[in-house]
Order: structure tokens, then sequence, then C-alpha cells
């Protein structure tokens, strides 16, 4: 095992490096997944309005999350927002911004399709039976959006905790930045330590993202 670099982990506080860097990870898609979760709400609601304006408005802010990938994003807000308006960003708070601005349309996305889906003839049958706009969301409409979305913005949730890998390109000292310096500064006395350091990031994420994905799982299959 001392060929694959797994010796390296334990030497000094290498392996502590790592989980530091785990948690810089994960520091940064819980803040945006809770920034996220109420503004994609609300703009999930705004995107089932028949305005026209909403509708391009919300279509276009979709459209440039979908298109425009997470790394320009990122370089955008940290490089470019510094350079053109002299703000001094740090880089996690950039990744906060970036990360949220993502989450935000693709969980307003999410909210969309839930909503849509909701069958047309149960607001009028509960119209029929004299309940109120108010009553008919709160006891019919709600209840069955949450369990559509549920499942969905958990997946969103693993997914915005790997993508977080991206935030070193613009210096976040996160799990993937620390396991490439721990491999640099051990290149001459164990050269292989790439393989086994990788390996143990692999695992890191694998620990983080698999019990969300069994509850993802789990929900499915409680309200199928």
């Amino acid at each position: 095992m001392q060929d694959l670099g797994i010796s390296v982990l334990f030497k000094g506080i290498n392996m502590q490096r790592l989980l530091l860097g785990l948690w810089a990870a994960l520091r940064i898609s819980l803040i945006s997944v809770l920034i996220s979760i109420p503004l994609g709400i609300l703009t999930g609601i705004v995107m089932t309005l028949r305005n026209p304006v909403t509708k391009v408005l919300t279509r276009v802010y979709l459209e440039i999350v979908r298109i425009m990938p997470q790394m320009v994003l990122l370089f955008i807000v940290f490089f470019g927002v510094t350079r053109v308006f002299g703000i001094n960003l740090p880089a996690e708070l950039s990744s906060i911004i970036v990360f949220s601005f993502w989450g935000t349309a693709e969980m307003g996305d999410l909210v969309r399709g839930a909503l849509i889906s909701i069958p047309k003839h149960q607001y009028e049958s509960a119209a029929a039976l004299a309940m109120s706009k108010a009553q008919i969301y709160l006891y019919i409409i709600i209840p069955q959006t949450l369990r559509r979305l549920v499942p969905l913005s958990i997946n969103l949730i693993t997914r915005m905790i790997k993508t977080t890998s991206l935030v070193m390109m613009i210096g976040v000292v996160e799990v993937l930045k620390v396991a490439q310096q721990i491999i640099e500064a051990n290149r001459k006395t164990s050269p292989n330590a790439a393989f086994g350091i990788f390996a143990v990031v692999f695992l890191l994420y694998f620990t983080a993202c698999w019990p969300i994905s069994l509850l993802s799982r789990y929900l499915e299959k409680k309200w199928s």
C-alpha cells in the first residue's frame, strides 16, 4: 500500500487537512443550498405566472444557468467583478454567490415542474367544494408538490456538493486542492501517491453524498 501513497496521508496532519478541505466544500454547498431553497421556491412560483415579462426573464435566467459552465460563472464573479467594479470578493464568498445563483435556477425549475404537474381538475374540484385559494394550496397543492419536489431537490444537493470541486480554480482550499498540495509536497518520496490520495478523496465524496442519495431513494419509494 505504500506504493499507492496511502502512507502519505498519515504523515503529519495530512489527513486532517483533507477533512478540513472536505468541510470547506460541504460548507460552501450547504450555505448555497440554504439560500437556493427559499429563492428557488419563489422563482418557481414566478415561473408559473402567466405574465409574459416574468416568463421571458425567468426563461433567460434558466437558460443562462443551463448553458454557461459553472467554472465560467466562477471566473466572471471572482475575477470580473473584482476588475470591473473594484470589489474585493473572497474566493469562498464568490463560490457561494455562483452556487446560489445556479441552485436558485435549478430549484425554481423543479418547483415549476412540480406545480404544473398537479392536474387542473384538483383545483376545480376543490373550488367546487367552496374551498378558498389559500385552503386549496395549503391542503391539496402544497402537500403534493412537496412529495414531488423533495427527492428531486435532494438530488440537486448531491450535484452541488460534487460540483464544489471547481472552486479550487479560484483558490478555495477544498478537498481536491489539499490533495494536490499533498501530492506535490511528496512527489519525490512517494511518486505514486496520486492514486491513493485521489482514491481517498473519492471515498470522502462518496461518504458525504451516499446517505443523501439513499434518503432520496427512500422518499421516492415512500411517496410513490
